[in-house]
C-alpha cells in the first residue's frame, strides 16, 4: 500500500510549509533589495596534495535584518523557480567574477541554475565579467547540480558547447543524487564531476557507498571527466578516496566556507585543476 505524504491544502502542514516558503522569498526580496548579500568560499584540493588547492566554490550568503548570515539551503528552494533565484544567480555570478579580477592566481567555481541560461541579465553579467578580463574565462568553473540540469538537457549543453570555447569549465554538481540519465551524460561534456556527499561521507566505514563511488570515479573516468569528492569530513574518508583515485576534495575536514577571502588568510595556494 502506497501512502500520499503530500500536505492537504489547507491542512496545518500545507499552511506550515506556504508560510516558510513566503518568509524564505521576503527574507531573500528584502536582502537582495538592500544589497545584504556575499560569497562564502571553501576550498577545493587537490588528493594527493592537499595543502593546495585546486579552486575555491563560491557559496552565495544573505544576512536577515540582524545581520546572521543565512546559508543557501535555507532559502534556494523557495526560489530556484522564481525570478528571485534568477536574481540570487546573477549575484552570486557578479561578485565571483569580481573576486577573480580582484585575484589572478586563484580559479573560481560559482552555481548556476540551468534556468538562468535563458535570463538575458545573468547573460549579461557574464558577458561583462569575461570582457573585463581576457583571462577570467579560463579562471572560472559554473557549478550546474544534477536536477538543474536535467530540467533543460538541450539548452544546457549547447551553453556549455559555446562557454567552453571560450575557457570556462563546467562542474555537474551532486552527481549520483539520481536524476542524471546516463544517455544524457555522454552528451554533456562536463569537465568536472562532484559526486554528491551522501556516497561520501562515513565512506570509510560503509562497504556500500565505497562500491557506489568507485563506480562513479569509473563513470567519470571513461569520460575524461575530473572527479571531486564532496562532505569529506574525516582523515579516514579522505584516505580512502585518494587510494580510489579521486582528483580532488572538499568539506570541512579540510575547511569550512568562509565569507573571508581563503586565499589571503588561508596556508592553502590555488593551484590551476585540469580539465
Amino acid at each position: 500500500m502506497q501512502f500520499d505524504d503530500t500536505p492537504r491544502k489547507g491542512s496545518p502542514l500545507s499552511v506550515a510549509a506556504d508560510d516558510t516558503t513566503r518568509d524564505a522569498i521576503r527574507l531573500v526580496r528584502d536582502a537582495l533589495r538592500d544589497k545584504r548579500a556575499m560569497l562564502a568560499f571553501q576550498p577545493v584540493v587537490q588528493a594527493r596534495m592537499p595543502k593546495r588547492a585546486a579552486f575555491y566554490e563560491g557559496l552565495i550568503r544573505i544576512m536577515d535584518p540582524t545581520g546572521r548570515i543565512i546559508p543557501a539551503a535555507d532559502f534556494i528552494d523557495a526560489v530556484e523557480a522564481r525570478e528571485l533565484g534568477r536574481r540570487i544567480d546573477c549575484l552570486a555570478l557578479e561578485m565571483g567574477l569580481d573576486a577573480l579580477a580582484a585575484e589572478p592566481g586563484i580559479r573560481l567555481s560559482i552555481n548556476m541554475s540551468a534556468r538562468s541560461i535563458g535570463y538575458p541579465e545573468w547573460l549579461a553579467v557574464l558577458e561583462r565579467g569575461l570582457r573585463h578580463d581576457p583571462t577570467i574565462g579560463e579562471r572560472l568553473i559554473l557549478e550546474i547540480t544534477e536536477s538543474s540540469a536535467m530540467d533543460l538537457p538541450e539548452l544546457v549543453v549547447d551553453f556549455m558547447a559555446e562557454m567552453q570555447e571560450r575557457g570556462i569549465c563546467f562542474a555537474l554538481d551532486d552527481f549520483g543524487a539520481g536524476y542524471t540519465a546516463f544517455r544524457y551524460l555522454k552528451d554533456f561534456y562536463f569537465d568536472i564531476i562532484k559526486i554528491d556527499g551522501s556516497f561520501i561521507r562515513g565512506i570509510s566505514a560503509s562497504p556500500d557507498n565505497r562500491v557506489l563511488t568507485q563506480a562513479l570515479v569509473s563513470i567519470a573516468r571513461q569520460f575524461d571527466m575530473f572527479t571531486v569528492a564532496e562532505s569529506v569530513e574525516t582523515s579516514e574518508d579522505a584516505r580512502l578516496l585518494v587510494e580510489m583515485g579521486v582528483d580532488c576534495l572538499q568539506g570541512y575536514y579540510f575547511g569550512a566556507p568562509s565569507v573571508s577571502e581563503p586565499w589571503k588568510t588561508s596556508q592553502l595556494k590555488t593551484r590551476g585543476a585540469s580539465g
